[in-house]
Protein backbone atom coordinates (compact mmCIF):
# COMPACT_ATOMS: atom_id res chain seq x y z
CA UNK A 1 0.00 0.00 0.00
CA UNK A 2 1.16 3.50 -0.67
CA UNK A 3 1.89 6.17 1.88
CA UNK A 4 -1.29 8.02 2.83
CA UNK A 5 -0.31 10.72 5.33
CA UNK A 6 -2.00 14.08 4.62
CA UNK A 7 0.47 16.97 4.74
CA UNK A 8 -1.31 18.70 7.64
CA UNK A 9 -1.35 15.75 10.03
CA UNK A 10 1.46 13.54 8.73
CA UNK A 11 4.14 14.86 11.06
CA UNK A 12 1.91 14.48 14.13
CA UNK A 13 0.95 10.92 13.21
CA UNK A 14 4.57 9.97 12.64
CA UNK A 15 5.61 11.40 16.01
CA UNK A 16 2.75 9.61 17.78
CA UNK A 17 3.69 6.31 16.15
CA UNK A 18 7.39 6.68 16.95
CA UNK A 19 6.70 7.63 20.58
CA UNK A 20 4.22 4.75 20.92
CA UNK A 21 6.76 2.39 19.37
CA UNK A 22 9.41 3.42 21.92
CA UNK A 23 7.02 2.76 24.83
CA UNK A 24 5.86 -0.56 23.37
CA UNK A 25 9.46 -1.59 22.67
CA UNK A 26 10.59 -0.87 26.22
CA UNK A 27 7.75 -2.67 28.01
CA UNK A 28 7.46 -5.63 25.64
CA UNK A 29 11.20 -6.36 25.50
CA UNK A 30 11.39 -6.22 29.30
CA UNK A 31 8.83 -8.98 29.75
CA UNK A 32 9.36 -11.01 26.58
CA UNK A 33 6.18 -10.43 24.57
CA UNK A 34 5.84 -9.27 20.98
CA UNK A 35 3.83 -6.14 21.71
CA UNK A 36 0.80 -7.00 19.60
CA UNK A 37 -1.50 -6.64 22.60
CA UNK A 38 -0.47 -2.98 22.68
CA UNK A 39 -0.14 -2.28 18.96
CA UNK A 40 -3.50 -3.67 17.81
CA UNK A 41 -5.58 -1.49 20.23
CA UNK A 42 -3.42 1.54 19.34
CA UNK A 43 -3.99 1.12 15.60
CA UNK A 44 -7.72 0.46 15.95
CA UNK A 45 -8.69 2.96 18.66
CA UNK A 46 -6.62 5.80 17.18
CA UNK A 47 -8.19 5.23 13.77
CA UNK A 48 -4.98 4.41 11.94
CA UNK A 49 -6.62 1.41 10.20
CA UNK A 50 -10.14 0.59 9.15
CA UNK A 51 -10.24 -3.17 9.70
CA UNK A 52 -9.09 -5.49 12.46
CA UNK A 53 -7.20 -7.61 9.92
CA UNK A 54 -5.13 -4.58 8.95
CA UNK A 55 -4.34 -3.88 12.60
CA UNK A 56 -3.23 -7.49 13.12
CA UNK A 57 -1.13 -7.51 9.94
CA UNK A 58 0.53 -4.19 10.70
CA UNK A 59 1.10 -5.27 14.30
CA UNK A 60 2.76 -8.58 13.39
CA UNK A 61 5.24 -6.71 11.19
CA UNK A 62 6.05 -4.59 14.24
CA UNK A 63 6.48 -7.76 16.30
CA UNK A 64 9.13 -8.91 13.82
CA UNK A 65 11.15 -5.74 14.42
CA UNK A 66 10.63 -6.20 18.16
CA UNK A 67 12.04 -9.71 18.12
CA UNK A 68 15.04 -8.74 15.98
CA UNK A 69 16.00 -5.70 18.03
CA UNK A 70 15.38 -7.19 21.48
CA UNK A 71 17.15 -10.44 20.60
CA UNK A 72 20.18 -8.44 19.51
CA UNK A 73 20.20 -6.61 22.85
CA UNK A 74 19.81 -9.81 24.87
CA UNK A 75 22.28 -11.61 22.62
CA UNK A 76 25.00 -9.13 23.47
CA UNK A 77 24.48 -10.06 27.12
CA UNK A 78 24.39 -13.78 26.20
CA UNK A 79 21.07 -14.28 27.96
CA UNK A 80 19.16 -16.21 25.26
CA UNK A 81 19.07 -20.01 25.42
CA UNK A 82 19.71 -21.02 21.79
CA UNK A 83 19.20 -24.77 22.41
CA UNK A 84 15.80 -24.14 23.96
CA UNK A 85 14.83 -21.76 21.15
CA UNK A 86 15.75 -24.36 18.50
CA UNK A 87 13.35 -26.85 20.11
CA UNK A 88 10.52 -24.37 20.67
CA UNK A 89 10.53 -22.46 17.37
CA UNK A 90 9.68 -25.29 14.89
CA UNK A 91 6.86 -26.53 17.12
CA UNK A 92 5.42 -23.03 17.48
CA UNK A 93 5.47 -22.47 13.72
CA UNK A 94 3.82 -25.80 12.87
CA UNK A 95 1.02 -25.60 15.45
CA UNK A 96 0.26 -21.95 14.66
CA UNK A 97 -0.37 -22.91 11.03
CA UNK A 98 -2.57 -25.85 11.94
CA UNK A 99 -4.58 -24.11 14.63
CA UNK A 100 -5.16 -21.06 12.44
CA UNK A 101 -6.68 -23.33 9.80
CA UNK A 102 -8.99 -24.90 12.41
CA UNK A 103 -9.90 -21.69 14.21
CA UNK A 104 -13.17 -21.24 12.31
CA UNK A 105 -14.38 -24.70 13.32
CA UNK A 106 -13.83 -24.37 17.07
CA UNK A 107 -16.65 -23.39 19.42
CA UNK A 108 -14.83 -20.39 20.75
CA UNK A 109 -16.87 -19.23 23.75
CA UNK A 110 -16.23 -21.99 26.27
CA UNK A 111 -12.69 -22.51 25.02
CA UNK A 112 -11.85 -18.84 25.52
CA UNK A 113 -13.20 -18.88 29.08
CA UNK A 114 -11.32 -22.08 29.92
CA UNK A 115 -8.08 -20.80 28.50
CA UNK A 116 -8.53 -17.44 30.22
CA UNK A 117 -8.84 -19.28 33.53
CA UNK A 118 -5.66 -21.20 32.68
CA UNK A 119 -3.82 -17.93 32.03
CA UNK A 120 -5.05 -16.52 35.32
CA UNK A 121 -3.67 -19.56 37.18
CA UNK A 122 -0.31 -19.11 35.45
CA UNK A 123 -0.38 -15.44 36.39
CA UNK A 124 -1.00 -16.39 40.01
CA UNK A 125 1.88 -18.87 39.90
CA UNK A 126 4.18 -16.23 38.43
CA UNK A 127 3.14 -13.67 41.05
CA UNK A 128 3.47 -15.96 44.09
CA UNK A 129 6.02 -18.53 42.93
CA UNK A 130 9.63 -18.61 43.98
CA UNK A 131 12.55 -18.48 41.59
CA UNK A 132 14.90 -21.48 41.31
CA UNK A 133 17.58 -19.58 43.21
CA UNK A 134 15.16 -18.74 46.02
CA UNK A 135 14.16 -22.40 46.31
CA UNK A 136 17.79 -23.54 46.42
CA UNK A 137 19.29 -26.55 44.72
CA UNK A 138 18.55 -27.49 41.12
CA UNK A 139 15.89 -25.60 39.16
CA UNK A 140 12.55 -27.38 38.91
CA UNK A 141 12.13 -29.10 35.54
CA UNK A 142 8.60 -30.44 35.19
CA UNK A 143 9.41 -31.00 31.51
CA UNK A 144 12.79 -32.31 30.26
CA UNK A 145 15.26 -29.67 29.16
CA UNK A 146 15.59 -28.68 26.32
CA UNK A 147 13.19 -31.13 24.65
CA UNK A 148 10.27 -29.83 26.71
CA UNK A 149 10.66 -26.57 24.82
CA UNK A 150 8.86 -28.24 21.91
CA UNK A 151 5.76 -28.73 24.09
CA UNK A 152 5.84 -25.12 25.26
CA UNK A 153 6.39 -23.90 21.71
CA UNK A 154 3.52 -26.05 20.44
CA UNK A 155 1.15 -24.61 23.05
CA UNK A 156 2.28 -21.08 22.19
CA UNK A 157 1.59 -21.76 18.50
CA UNK A 158 -1.87 -23.14 19.23
CA UNK A 159 -2.87 -20.09 21.25
CA UNK A 160 -1.46 -17.79 18.59
CA UNK A 161 -3.42 -19.53 15.83
CA UNK A 162 -6.71 -19.90 17.71
CA UNK A 163 -6.80 -16.71 19.76
CA UNK A 164 -4.19 -14.35 18.28
CA UNK A 165 -2.41 -14.46 21.63
CA UNK A 166 1.28 -13.58 21.47
CA UNK A 167 3.65 -16.48 21.97
CA UNK A 168 5.52 -14.77 24.79
CA UNK A 169 2.43 -14.90 26.98
CA UNK A 170 2.80 -18.69 26.96
CA UNK A 171 6.53 -19.17 26.49
CA UNK A 172 7.81 -17.00 29.33
CA UNK A 173 5.79 -18.73 32.10
CA UNK A 174 6.25 -22.08 30.31
CA UNK A 175 10.03 -21.80 30.19
CA UNK A 176 10.08 -20.56 33.79
CA UNK A 177 7.53 -22.78 35.53
CA UNK A 178 7.86 -25.97 33.45
CA UNK A 179 11.52 -26.00 32.41
CA UNK A 180 13.03 -24.23 35.41
CA UNK A 181 14.72 -21.44 33.44
CA UNK A 182 15.48 -18.12 35.08
CA UNK A 183 12.98 -15.38 34.19
CA UNK A 184 15.59 -13.26 32.36
CA UNK A 185 16.60 -16.24 30.21
CA UNK A 186 12.95 -17.09 29.54
CA UNK A 187 12.23 -13.53 28.39
CA UNK A 188 15.25 -13.42 26.06
CA UNK A 189 14.52 -16.87 24.59
CA UNK A 190 10.85 -16.07 24.03
CA UNK A 191 11.75 -13.02 21.95
CA UNK A 192 14.24 -15.09 19.92
CA UNK A 193 11.58 -17.70 19.10
CA UNK A 194 9.21 -14.97 17.90
CA UNK A 195 11.48 -14.00 14.98
CA UNK A 196 10.73 -16.89 12.58
CA UNK A 197 7.05 -17.12 13.48
CA UNK A 198 6.52 -13.36 13.14
CA UNK A 199 8.48 -13.38 9.88
CA UNK A 200 6.22 -16.05 8.34
CA UNK A 201 3.09 -14.28 9.57
CA UNK A 202 4.35 -10.96 8.16
CA UNK A 203 4.83 -12.49 4.70
CA UNK A 204 1.34 -14.02 4.80
CA UNK A 205 -0.33 -10.77 5.85
CA UNK A 206 1.67 -8.82 3.27
CA UNK A 207 0.41 -11.14 0.52
CA UNK A 208 -3.15 -10.52 1.75
CA UNK A 209 -2.62 -6.74 1.68
CA UNK A 210 -3.18 -6.36 5.43
CA UNK A 211 0.00 -4.42 6.25
CA UNK A 212 0.18 -0.62 6.22
CA UNK A 213 3.90 -0.12 5.69
CA UNK A 214 3.51 3.65 6.17
CA UNK A 215 2.50 2.81 9.76
CA UNK A 216 5.01 0.01 10.27
CA UNK A 217 8.04 2.17 9.44
CA UNK A 218 7.61 4.85 12.16
CA UNK A 219 6.43 2.21 14.63
CA UNK A 220 9.52 0.15 13.84
CA UNK A 221 11.82 3.13 14.42
CA UNK A 222 10.41 3.54 17.92
CA UNK A 223 10.24 -0.20 18.62
CA UNK A 224 13.87 -0.78 17.63
CA UNK A 225 14.98 2.03 19.95
CA UNK A 226 12.74 0.94 22.82
CA UNK A 227 13.74 -2.71 22.46
CA UNK A 228 17.36 -1.71 23.06
CA UNK A 229 16.39 0.08 26.29
CA UNK A 230 13.95 -2.51 27.72
CA UNK A 231 16.46 -5.35 28.18
CA UNK A 232 18.77 -3.06 30.15
CA UNK A 233 15.95 -2.16 32.51
CA UNK A 234 14.80 -5.79 32.70
CA UNK A 235 18.29 -7.07 33.57
CA UNK A 236 18.51 -4.52 36.37
CA UNK A 237 15.22 -5.62 37.95
CA UNK A 238 15.21 -8.38 40.57
CA UNK A 239 13.76 -11.63 39.28
CA UNK A 240 10.82 -11.51 41.68
CA UNK A 241 9.85 -8.02 40.44
CA UNK A 242 10.06 -9.09 36.80
CA UNK A 243 7.95 -12.19 37.47
CA UNK A 244 5.26 -10.08 39.16
CA UNK A 245 5.32 -7.60 36.28
CA UNK A 246 4.76 -10.41 33.82
CA UNK A 247 1.95 -11.80 35.97
CA UNK A 248 0.05 -8.55 35.39
CA UNK A 249 0.25 -9.16 31.64
CA UNK A 250 -1.15 -12.67 32.14
CA UNK A 251 -4.02 -11.37 34.29
CA UNK A 252 -4.86 -8.80 31.60
CA UNK A 253 -4.79 -11.44 28.86
CA UNK A 254 -6.96 -13.73 31.00
CA UNK A 255 -9.51 -10.96 31.52
CA UNK A 256 -9.66 -10.19 27.79
CA UNK A 257 -10.17 -13.84 26.83
CA UNK A 258 -12.83 -14.55 29.48
CA UNK A 259 -14.72 -11.36 28.61
CA UNK A 260 -14.61 -12.27 24.91
CA UNK A 261 -15.83 -15.80 25.61
CA UNK A 262 -18.80 -14.88 27.80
Amino acid sequence: MGFRYPVSSGAVEILVLIASGVAIGIVSSMIGIGGGSFMVPLLVLAGFVGRAQEAVGTSIAGVLFMGLSASLAYGKARMSDLRLALWAAPAAILTSWGSAALSGRVAAGGLLVAFGAFLALMGLAMALGKTPKELGGRPRELLPYPHGGAAVGALAGITAGLFGLGGGTIMVPGFTLLLGREIHTAVATSLLVMIPSAGIATVEHALQGNIHWELVLPLAVGIVAGAQIGPRIGRALPQAALRRLFSLVLFYAAYRMIAKGL
